[in-house]
C-alpha cells in the first residue's frame, strides 16, 4: 500500500513538471511574439528607443531558454519519462530553440530600424511590414496550436510557410528594381533585404514548431514530408 502511495505521489510530482515546462514554454512564445510585434512597429515608424527595447530584451529569451533546456534535461535524467511523456519533452526542447531563434530575427529586423537611412525607402518598408503582421499572425496561430497540442491545425499551419516564402520573393523583386534603378540605394536595400530575410526565417522556425507538435501527437518525424502525407498520418 505504501508503494501504491509513493507511485501515485512520484506519478503526481512527475506529471506537474510536465505541465511546468509546458506553462514556461508557451511563456517564452508569448515573449517572443510580443518581441516580433514591436520590432515590425520599430521598424514601420523607424522608432530607435523600441528598436533597442527588443534588442535589450533579447537576453531575456535566451535566458528562457537556457532556463527550460536545463529543466528538460533533469527530467529525462531524473525521470527517465518513455512513450508519449518523452515525446513531449524532445517537442518543447526543440520549440524552444526555434522560439530563441525567432528571437534573435526579431532583433535583425529591429536593428534594421535604427538605419536613419531608411527614410529614403519607406515603400520598401510597408512591405516589409505587411509581410511581417503576416508571419506574427502565423506565429500567433502556431503557438495556440502548441497549447493544444493541435496535430490538425499544425498540419494546416505547415503550408502557410509557402505563402509567406512567395511574399519574400516579391519583395526580394521589389529590392533588386530599387537597386538596379538607383545604386546609391544599395546600402540601405540591404538592410531591408536582410530584415525581409529575418522575417521570412520566422515562418520557417513556425514549420519547424508545427513539425513538433505532429511529432507528440502522431509519433511521427514529418520533418521533409509533404502536405498530402501529413494529412494522411
Amino acid at each position: 500500500m505504501e508503494n501504491m502511495n509513493l507511485n501515485k505521489h512520484i506519478s503526481g510530482q512527475f506529471n506537474a513538471e510536465l505541465d511546468d515546462i509546458r506553462n514556461r514554454v508557451l511563456a517564452m512564445g508569448g515573449l517572443v511574439e510580443r518581441q516580433l510585434e514591436q520590432a515590425l512597429d520599430a521598424l514601420g515608424n523607424l522608432d530607435a528607443e523600441l528598436a533597442q527595447k527588443v534588442i535589450d530584451g533579447d537576453h531575456s529569451v535566451n535566458g528562457m531558454e537556457v532556463s527550460i533546456d536545463e529543466e528538460c534535461t533533469r527530467i529525462i535524467a531524473k525521470r527517465q519519462p518513455a512513450a508519449s511523456d518523452l515525446r513531449l519533452i524532445i517537442a518543447i526542447s526543440k520549440t524552444i530553440a526555434d522560439l530563441e531563434r525567432i528571437g534573435d530575427a526579431c532583433v535583425k529586423i529591429a536593428a534594421a530600424a535604427l538605419d536613419k537611412r531608411l527614410k529614403n525607402q519607406q515603400p520598401l518598408l510597408v512591405s516589409i511590414e505587411h509581410m511581417g503582421r503576416h508571419a506574427t499572425r502565423i506565429l500567433h496561430s502556431t503557438l495556440d496550436a502548441l497549447a493544444r497540442m493541435d496535430a490538425e491545425v499544425a498540419v494546416e499551419l505547415h503550408k502557410e510557410d509557402s505563402k509567406l516564402d512567395s511574399e519574400y520573393e516579391g519583395i526580394i523583386r521589389q529590392l533588386m528594381t530599387y537597386m538596379m534603378e538607383d545604386p546609391r540605394s544599395i546600402p540601405e536595400v540591404l538592410d531591408v533585404l536582410w530584415a525581409a530575410r529575418a522575417v521570412e526565417r520566422v515562418g520557417d522556425r513556425c514549420q519547424n514548431i508545427c513539425e513538433y507538435i505532429i511529432y507528440y501527437v502522431k509519433g511521427k518525424d514529418v520533418r521533409h514530408t509533404s502536405y498530402e502525407e501529413m494529412k494522411q498520418i
